[in-house]
């Protein structure tokens, strides 16, 4: 989705909510009776302020006004150039933002306390001291929750909607809160809150009586509490899901898959590394096709070299990869082979030009023979099958990708076993021929029927069928045959064309 001014008006919106709630339940932390022990010295400054209330009242307002005129401007500013960036940067900007108005409250006490002084008799050392242990808690509080909330409505909600493939941690100028930011969030709000406010029910607790303050105090601690617990499952997840996922991603690289990139959307660490790790498996992907494509390429060429050399079998190579291709493709799409992955169909396909490079060290004078073999030549013929595997084997050795390796050489190596066993080089049956040589037999065996060879006339499309369909469960596969059967009209059409 494209992030404009239209489609993302809201969630600031919904962010300003959470910064006035964070701050309006941080305004509620009581502070118990029992620490201000009701001196004279505190008793003369509450008189104080309760001479001037109408302007405390007005003084306090701006309390709440700052950090609401500090998101408008964020907001406002935002502009084509720095509106990505900003977005971005939106839970960490609020949440600063929002401590904004408790820090002015202070600033505003101080300098209060500081003219009052000069006309009454208050020391205002204590009464600051108390008032800044406030105002660290509140700003603590309203900073932590509201980028708590606001954290986690971007990381699983907002960043994916308009970042679904991530890339956000190049953006010039973000603000990246780091691993040790988080965890110091994380450690105030399940250690220090709950321990001030453990300190504060325990001087609490040792005065002769419960004050209606210190009831609510109490109450307000439980809450805190249960906070804490949400936050600390939260917390959990956010730290334990991005390595998850990290880890089975570095297990799918390990087993030669660069296809699955890591979805972490998140302006932190966890999303930084994911981008790096996405680009590192893209240029890996990248390398391995272009190292596969010139070794399919000299694989091509070899197989394309070895054709030239044979009389009977010009254009075998391409006509049967394209009849591979046909025939796979149709597969796949059957509920019987519906567990044939795409992968294993595209390393098929590539693996058919290879099926017969063995009959690189076939002598010429077998190969370019212009009738029928000997029985002592077709004994040397038959040994370019084992002699092809080991061919692809070499060519391959140095490929990532195992599977498609082992599928190459079995292409090569059997493709001319028998269902019922009596063909070459192993003798193989049934099942213990590998699906993918089952394959690629009816595709070579189908070629030879309806081409035109040195020792015979091509048969027709009709004859051609009519002997595979004869071959099934003695030369073929009997299940792929009557998938290979339905695939008639589109061989006939390749052919015709």
């Amino acid at each position: 989705m494209e992030l404009n001014k239209k489609n993302t008006w809201y969630i600031p919106f919904i962010y300003g909510l959470v910064v006035f709630i964070a701050n309006f339940i941080g305004s509620q932390i009581p502070v118990s009776s029992s620490i201000n022990m009701e001196t004279q010295n505190f008793t003369n400054y509450q008189n104080l302020i309760s001479q001037h209330q109408t302007a405390v009242n007005i003084l306090t307002s701006f309390c709440y006004l700052i950090p609401v005129f500090g998101c408008v401007f964020y907001v406002l500013t935002m502009n084509e150039k720095n509106r990505q960036r900003r977005f971005i940067n939106l839970p960490i900007a609020y949440s600063s933002i929002s401590i904004s108005g408790w820090i002015y409250y202070y600033l505003a006490e101080v300098i209060t306390l500081l003219i009052s002084k000069r006309y009454f008799d208050i020391t205002i050392k204590n009464i600051i001291l108390v008032s800044a242990m406030y105002i660290i808690l509140e700003c603590l509080f309203s900073f932590t929750l509201g980028f708590f909330i606001m954290e986690t409505l971007h990381r699983k909600i907002f960043l994916p909607r308009f970042f679904p493939e991530g890339k956000i941690a190049s953006t010039s100028g973000l603000v990246k809160p780091s691993n040790t930011f988080l965890f110091t969030v994380f450690y105030i709000s399940v250690s220090v809150f709950p321990i001030c406010f453990i300190s504060f029910a325990y001087f609490s607790s040792i005065s002769s009586t419960l004050k209606e303050s210190d009831i609510r105090f109490i109450v307000f601690f439980i809450i805190i509490l249960l906070l804490d617990i949400v936050i600390f499952i939260t917390f959990q997840k956010y730290y334990s899901s991005p390595l998850k996922k990290l880890k089975e991603g570095t297990e799918k690289v390990k087993k030669g898959d660069y296809t699955d990139h890591v979805k972490i959307v998140s302006n932190d660490s966890f999303g930084e590394l994911a981008d790096t790790f996405n680009d590192m498996i893209t240029s890996i992907d990248l390398n391995n096709k272009k190292l596969l494509a010139v070794q399919n390429s000299i694989l091509t060429g070899m197989a394309t070299m070895v054709e030239s050399r044979d009389n009977s079998t010009g254009g075998h190579i391409k006509r049967t990869s394209d009849c591979v291709r046909i025939f796979v493709n149709f597969l796949k799409i059957q509920p019987e082979y519906s567990e044939l992955s795409e992968k294993f169909c595209n390393d098929v396909i590539k693996a058919a030009p290879m099926h017969d490079l063995g009959k690189i060290a076939v002598p010429d004078a077998i190969l370019q023979k212009p009738g029928r073999f000997t029985d002592e030549e077709y004994e040397k013929m038959k040994m370019h099958s084992a002699e092809g595997a080991r061919i692809v084997g070499e060519v391959l050795k140095e490929v990532d990708d195992e599977d498609f390796k082992k599928l190459a050489i079995n292409v090569a190596h059997y493709h001319h076993e028998k269902w019922n066993g009596q063909g070459y080089p192993e003798k193989l049956a049934g099942d213990q021929i590998p699906f993918e040589a089952r394959i690629m037999a009816l595709a070579d065996v189908f070629d030879a029927l309806v081409s035109k060879r040195c020792y015979k006339e091509s048969f027709s499309f009709e004859k051609a069928f009519e002997i595979i369909q004869e071959s099934a469960g003695s030369h073929f596969d009997p299940d792929l045959t009557k998938q290979f059967i339905r695939c008639r009209d589109k061989l006939e059409d390749l052919y015709l064309r």
